[in-house]
């Protein structure tokens, strides 16, 4: 085998060896699948030979994939013996806030896998925001987080990898004396002058700005003032009775007194909340967080999009790769 080969190589392809479909082999291994298919094309040009059949209906082993596949499962199992001492450690996960809320995505996941796994450890960081936790992802800082993926600049996309957990509805919340807190729900049009607040003044979550950027100018509405950002219940409660503004959220988000969260319709906006972390090594840990959002996405149906949604196009294109 050639000197340079990498054992991600190697997984790539044994996971697609087994499931017989690049898209459920990049699911197990929490990848890309354009980014599998370029590992494969990297494996078999060097080896000099093909390892895989494929069509547009199946996947197949050519003779030298079925020869290979069993040296390959070997040389993966002497690798992760010998790295398993390092992945004994806690897997780092951020969570964005220590504030929850009656569906968070993030709390829902991570409950789950903690049950799921109960010999390993899973700790939680709260950094406010997934374009921090992206920093500190790349610098081998933390392990994992939750959030928006497509509001990254594209050279920290580059450097990370991600799999769509849930498309989760966007709100927006104020405080209880706002004109428009009474109503059960909020078309937007209905923010018509009033400026909403979408965490501009931010650093720590710019994904998001991203994403309320985005929504407001494709319905013709406009941006609150960036504001220094509140830490916390109670401060986010003066927040919100100080400035006014509706503040964007999704409808899962925090509980906090006098303050009402009320869903957008008309349509119904959403942004895809992603697992986000570095394509390898991959921490056990991960692949908890990986199967226990992937059996409450099935269960309730996260990734299903509604007729009558809004979904920015940067989002469309991770759910659609």
């Amino acid at each position: 085998m050639p000197h340079d080969l990498h054992p991600r190589l190697l997984r790539g392809f044994v996971a697609t060896a087994e499931t017989l479909h690049f898209g459920r082999a990049a699911q197990r291994l929490h990848v890309a699948q354009q980014a599998l298919s370029r590992d494969i094309r990297t494996l078999e040009r060097l080896l000099g030979d093909a390892l895989l059949t494929r069509t547009t209906r199946s996947v197949g082993l050519t003779p030298a994939g079925q020869r290979l596949l069993p040296r390959a499962r070997r040389l993966l199992a002497l690798h992760d013996e010998i790295v398993n001492g390092a992945e004994r450690r806690p897997l780092l996960l951020d969570l964005n806030s220590d504030v929850t809320g009656p569906d968070l995505t993030t709390d829902r996941v991570l409950e789950r896998a903690r049950a799921a796994w109960p010999e390993g450890e899973i700790l939680a960081r709260f950094l406010g925001g997934l374009a921090a936790a992206a920093e500190e992802l790349v610098a081998h800082r933390l392990d994992a987080a939750f959030g928006r993926f497509a509001g990254l600049p594209a050279g920290t996309r580059a450097q990370l990898a991600q799999t769509p957990v849930r498309l989760e509805r966007v709100s927006v919340m104020m405080a209880a004396g706002h004109p428009l807190a009474g109503r059960p729900v909020l078309r937007l049009a209905d923010l018509a002058g009033h400026p909403v607040d979408v965490c501009a003044g931010n650093p720590a979550t710019t994904e998001w700005a991203d994403l309320g950027t985005r929504l407001l100018r494709t319905h013709g509405l406009a941006p609150a003032a960036p504001y220094v950002p509140p830490v916390g219940v109670d401060e986010t409660a003066r927040y919100l009775t100080r400035h006014g503004d509706p503040m964007l959220t999704t409808t899962g988000g925090p509980l906090i007194p006098g303050v009402v969260n009320v869903p957008l319709v008309e349509p119904v906006p959403l942004t895809l909340v992603s697992l986000v972390h570095r394509p390898e090594p991959l921490h056990p840990g991960l692949a908890a967080l990986g199967a226990a959002a992937a059996e409450l996405g099935a269960r309730e149906g996260w990734l299903r999009r509604p007729a009558d949604s809004w979904l920015a196009e940067s989002d469309a294109a991770l759910l659609a790769a």
